[in-house]
């Protein structure tokens, strides 16, 4: 029984910076609570919402009706991950406690659209996922061979994923009130993994499964959306995309699933806005994200099968299901003011906690804020805050199924995290 240890597109010079700005998430499972500052600003709710060019992330179909504008905008990150193992009855340097030392990171966004006549709109998003991020240091454990650090292996711990995604995106109105939409999305990885040594003698390529640096995969997906103004005061959105096929992490194939396997995952929502008052509308979306379709990410990490294999560990995360709440009060002709509550799914089991040590992607709830200033007729100033109390999850340690020692002798671990994050975007519309 084993635990899980866990060519870019450059449409743009913005798409590059992304590339080397992007660091990984882990809000809702490793998407963002929400893509560009005005839906941060509700919580991510935006599927029903035309309000900027960043539609490639959310719903294509929106683009034809946000107009010609460009968007440009940086958030600032923060998240504090920490693990710990406790009650271990073999030795008490297998015990302690340790904080990731990563806990700021620069996430920009960009968007641009321009309108082909009336009914059709062609425009570009970049955005990014990602969830697997952490850098722990050695600490002060000790597996019977010396220093080590909480997964028994040597130096620091951790790993880095980055996804970017370049969505070229063209919208079409059916009619006046319905339009339909597509983007294709271009996507990029990178990832590398440190301190999983203790794991070789599981792997079916031990020199493929860390400290090799960083390996990067590419691959080409699609998103699908549909929007309609049902009334003056509604209007409703839905959009698709399938898994994204990506190529596999070589360098990695010792560990991830299915020789180095990690595609995106599909997921789709559907969303509600509604004009309350003339001056105050009320978005409330549903996302599905299927981790459990990605083997590297949804396989059980207790498997007879080694690492790397086809049927091999995964992170064992399952579905997610988010329900994102938001709402808009246009204050003044000038000042429009948000607010949201996000609610999802922790992907993590108990039985899973070993090697999510790795990726602690726990969070529930996120609370946010936000506001547009328009400084003139065409430019406009947004901000948004996010804050995400503290969840964690504790499971009985695999290292027990690993040594086939009897249960608690390696005790239990938890893994948390809290995070905060504040943001700020230009637009120009044209």
């Amino acid at each position: 029984m084993h635990p899980t240890p866990n060519r870019f597109f450059k449409p743009t010079l913005l798409a590059a910076l992304c590339a080397l700005a992007l660091p990984a998430l882990a809000t809702n499972g490793y998407f963002p609570h929400g893509y560009g500052i005005k839906a941060s600003g509700m919580a991510g709710a935006s599927t029903a919402m035309a309000q900027d060019s960043l539609g490639g992330a959310t719903n294509p179909a929106s683009m034809v009706f946000s107009g010609a504008r460009m968007d440009l905008g940086a958030s600032l990150f923060s998240p504090h991950r920490d693990a710990e193992r406790s009650g271990a009855l073999v030795a008490p340097t297998f015990n302690g406690k340790v904080d990731s030392g990563r806990t700021s990171f620069l996430i920009p966004e960009f968007g641009y659209n321009t309108m082909r006549g009336n009914d059709m709109s062609l425009g570009v998003s970049v955005y990014g996922n990602g969830g697997m991020n952490t850098t722990y240091p050695q600490g002060n454990f000790n597996c019977g061979m010396g220093p080590s650090n909480i997964l028994c292996g040597s130096g620091k711990l951790g790993v880095d994923l980055m996804q970017l995604v370049v969505a070229p995106t063209v919208a079409y109105k059916l009619n006046e009130r319905h339009s339909v939409g597509a983007s294709l999305l271009l996507a990029y990885q990178r990832f590398a993994m440190q301190g999983v040594q203790s794991f070789a003698p599981l792997s079916m390529d031990p020199a493929s499964l860390t400290n090799n640096g960083h390996d990067s995969s590419t691959g080409v997906g699609v998103r699908l959306g549909y929007m309609g103004q049902l009334s003056d005061a509604v209007t409703v959105g839905a959009a698709w995309s399938p898994r994204t096929s990506m190529s596999k992490f070589s360098d990695y194939k010792g560990l991830f699933a299915d020789g180095g396997n990690m595609d995106l995952p599909a997921n789709y929502s559907v969303g509600v806005a509604v004009k309350a008052t003339p001056t105050v509308t009320v978005a409330l979306d549903f996302h599905h994200t299927s981790y459990s379709g990605v083997v590297s990410v949804g396989r059980p990490s207790l498997s007879m099968a080694p690492l790397g294999a086809p049927t091999g560990p995964g992170f064992g995360w399952h579905d997610v299901d988010t329900v994102k709440l938001g709402v808009a009060w246009a204050m003044s002709p000038t000042l429009t003011l948000r607010a949201g509550f996000n609610r999802g799914q922790n992907p993590i089991r108990p039985s899973d906690v070993t090697f999510n040590i790795l990726a602690p992607g726990v969070m529930k709830e996120h609370y946010t804020a936000g506001f547009t200033l328009a400084t003139d007729k065409d430019s406009e100033i947004s901000g948004a805050l996010m804050i995400a109390p503290r969840q964690s999850v504790t499971g009985a340690s695999l290292f027990d199924a690993l040594y086939q020692a009897p249960a608690g002798s390696f005790g239990t671990e938890k893994i948390g995290m809290r995070q905060y994050q504040i943001g700020v975007a230009w637009a120009r519309k044209f």
